[in-house]
């Protein structure tokens, strides 16, 4: 299946509903699922998407685990996308980003680039 990318910059706002917690490969060993690519835990969080007047809640995976992201905060999405699957008569959407960050820069940070930056 095809992956498709989806523009975030589409949203009103993302805002994290479920915390990051480990993927699960197999529920009766625990082995948890890793990244193909990097190597790394994939982690699930939930993502309140909303847009206009409609909001809706996505498990999205995500290489390594994203620090900083809590419940409630609003996140940046990295190269998010969508890809249809079909499996033994069951069918969905899986959701994947390659980061998910807290939305803001920790305090402290960004005053030195402002200043810099207005000089």
């Amino acid at each position: 299946m095809v992956a498709l990318p989806i523009d975030t910059a589409k949203f009103t706002g993302i805002i994290c509903a479920v915390a990051p917690t480990p993927r699960v490969a197999n529920r009766e060993t625990g082995q948890l699922r890793v990244d193909r690519d990097t190597g790394q835990t994939v982690y699930q969080v939930g993502l309140c998407l909303m847009a206009g007047t409609s909001a809706d809640v996505v498990t999205v995976s995500v290489p390594g685990e994203p620090l900083g992201v809590q419940n409630g905060i609003p996140v940046q999405v990295r190269d998010l996308t969508a890809t249809p699957w079909e499996n033994e008569g069951r069918h969905g959407i899986a959701f994947r980003a390659t980061e998910i960050k807290p939305l803001t820069a920790p305090a402290g940070s960004s005053g030195p680039a402002r200043k810099g930056a207005g000089e």
